[in-house]
C-alpha cells in the first residue's frame, strides 16, 4: 500500500487525474478483480496511462493483456520502462511491488509518463499484436 499511496500521490502532483480501481489493503486479493476494471478504463479512453501493481507484477499483467487493446508491460528497472514505452507502446505499466522501492516505482512512472513511442519498425511490430 505505501508504493500505491506514494504513486497515487506523486502522479496527482504532476497534474494527472487519478482513479483507484482497488486494492486498499496489503491483504491477498484476486487481481482480476482490480485488473478488468483498469483496463476497460483505459480501452474506454477515460484513463491514460494506466497503473497496475501486484505483489509480482504477473497475475495483473496477464490479465490486463487479456484485454484486446491493453499493452501492459511489466517493468523492474528504468529501462525496461524507458523501452515498454519507446518499442512496445505499453499503455499500461505494471510494477512489482514485492521488488522495487517506492523510488524505484516512482522513477519508472516518471519515466513512463515521458518516455514517446520512437513508431518505425516498432510500430509494425506493435500493429501485429492484436488477435485478427
Amino acid at each position: 500500500m505505501e508504493i500505491k499511496r506514494a504513486l497515487m500521490d506523486h502522479v496527482a502532483a504532476l497534474g494527472y487525474e487519478v482513479r483507484d480501481f482497488g486494492t486498499d489493503t496489503s491483504d491477498s486479493c484476486d487481481y482480476p478483480d482490480y485488473a478488468h476494471p483498469l483496463a476497460e478504463a483505459v480501452e474506454a479512453g477515460a484513463v491514460y496511462p494506466g497503473i497496475g501493481l501486484c505483489g509480482s507484477g504477473n497475475g495483473i499483467g496477464m490479465t490486463l493483456n487479456k484485454h484486446q487493446s491493453i499493452r501492459a508491460a511489466l517493468c523492474w528497472n528504468d529501462e525496461t520502462a524507458r523501452l515498454s514505452r519507446a518499442h512496445n507502446d505499453a499503455n499500461v505499466l505494471v510494477l512489482p511491488a514485492r521488488f522495487v522501492t517506492v523510488e524505484e516505482a516512482v522513477r519508472m512512472v516518471d519515466i513512463f509518463l515521458t518516455t514517446t513511442f520512437d513508431g518505425g519498425r516498432h510500430r509494425r511490430r506493435v500493429e501485429k499484436i492484436p488477435v485478427v
